[in-house]
């Protein structure tokens, strides 16, 4: 099977090409050859790369920033989508979109589903929420994979910000409100090469649609970063203590979603597929980190 992945350094895409050897050939392209806001460039990029699916990982990340930017996010985040959508249609192939639960308000009780009511509250959200609507349009024949709070050894991410931190202080304030799925990018990238494998044979509209795909268990991000300190000192890093904080404590430009729970099961019941435990695989990622320094 031939993958092809938008961004080049992105942690689903750098964990792509890694789980892909000897399972599939993974083609990653990005900028320059791939520009997700210009339409032409993504539509030749994809043309010269022919492929059995494509999997759109690259996304505008920035969450603060993008209060201040909220067009460049819907840029990339919608019409980059969208782009990506129309090519993968004119090439014929399925994709696999790349989604957040940050579509989501965060204001529920309990574990979100597929079917519960979108309202996002910042300019992030509200771009990759219209980036799935221009997907489903353009290419019905996809798969949008909603996800949250990514960690991995690749790339700027929580885990590895906590770890640079144990490295020079005794205790760190990390906020204990907000609720959610803590998912190593290495296992989603584990979860798209069976998806891509059962879309790109099977024409079962069952297999299209919205999707949730995180790690299982639930955790704030004070329970991420003890897991992580503990990880640190099996390897000889000294104990870190975890101030547990309030959202209002640790204000952000973006707000936050206090409840970003996704629930899994439509995925599991369809696909059969389940992603790891996260306590487990944060402590792959961290013994993982470690074991390079």
């Amino acid at each position: 099977m031939r993958i092809v992945v938008t961004g080049v350094n992105g942690q689903i895409a750098t964990s792509l090409i890694e789980r892909g050897r000897g399972r599939a050939d993974v083609i990653a392209l990005g900028r320059p050859r791939l520009d997700l806001a210009n339409r032409e460039s993504v539509l030749r990029a994809i043309e010269a790369s022919p492929c059995d699916i494509i999997v759109n990982a690259a996304a505008y990340t920035a969450v603060d920033k993008a209060e201040q930017e909220p067009g460049e996010a819907m840029r990339i985040n919608a019409d980059g989508a969208a782009h990506v959508a129309e090519a993968a249609a004119i090439a014929g192939v399925p994709l696999l979109q790349l989604s957040t639960d940050y579509v989501f308000n965060g204001a529920g009780e309990r574990p979100y589903r597929e079917t519960d009511p979108t309202g996002p509250t910042s300019a992030y959200g509200r771009s990759k929420l219209a980036g799935e609507s221009r997907v489903l349009a353009a290419q019905p024949n996809c798969a949008i994979l909603r996800t949250a709070w990514v960690y991995s050894p690749f790339g700027a991410n929580f885990v590895r910000t906590m770890l640079r931190l144990g490295e020079t202080r005794e205790e760190v304030g990390v906020v204990a409100d907000q609720h959610g799925n803590p998912t190593y990018a290495l296992d989603i990238a584990d979860a798209l090469l069976a998806i891509a494998a059962r879309l790109a044979d099977d024409a079962s509209l069952d297999l299209r649609g919205v999707f949730h795909m995180t790690g299982q268990g639930e955790a704030t991000w004070a329970d991420v970063a003890e897991a992580t300190f503990a990880a640190a000192e099996r390897h000889g890093r000294k104990p870190v203590r975890v101030r547990r904080i309030g959202t209002l404590d640790y204000p952000t430009p973006a707000k936050r979603p206090a409840n970003s729970r996704l629930d899994n099961d439509k995925l599991s019941r369809t696909y059969g597929v389940a992603l790891p435990e996260w306590r487990r695989s944060l402590s792959d990622c961290v013994d993982r980190l470690l074991s390079m320094t």
